[in-house]
C-alpha cells in the first residue's frame, strides 16, 4: 500500500510541475506563458500581468497593440497574418527571426 502511494505521488509530482508553452513574437520577443493560471505573473491569462493585461504593450490581449490588434501583421488575432507569434515548447530553443 505504501509503495502504491509513493508511486502515485511521484506520478502526480511530474504533472503538477509541468511547464506551460511560451509565446514568442516573430522577432524573438518573449510574449508570456500560454497558461490558464490567472495568478502566474507571466501568464497571458493574468489580467493584471505584463503579458495578460489588455493595456500592456507586450500583451496579446491588448486590442490596440502590435500583438493583439486584428489589424497588425504581428498579431495573434489577425486572421490574415503570416508572421504572427508562435507557440514554443518550454524546453525548445527559441528560433531567430525569419523562422
Amino acid at each position: 500500500m505504501l509503495l502504491a502511494v509513493m508511486v502515485l505521488a511521484a506520478a502526480l509530482a511530474g504533472v503538477v510541475h509541468a511547464q506551460a508553452p511560451i509565446i514568442v513574437g516573430p522577432n524573438g520577443q518573449y510574449l508570456g506563458n500560454l497558461s490558464a493560471n490567472p495568478y502566474d505573473p507571466n501568464s497571458v491569462a493574468n489580467p493584471y500581468g505584463r503579458f495578460g493585461s489588455r493595456y500592456s504593450p507586450d500583451s496579446i490581449n491588448n486590442p490596440y497593440g502590435q500583438w493583439g490588434s486584428p489589424y497588425s501583421p504581428n498579431s495573434v488575432t489577425n486572421p490574415y497574418t503570416t508572421r504572427g507569434p508562435r507557440v514554443v515548447g518550454p524546453n525548445q530553443p527559441v528560433m531567430p527571426p525569419g523562422w
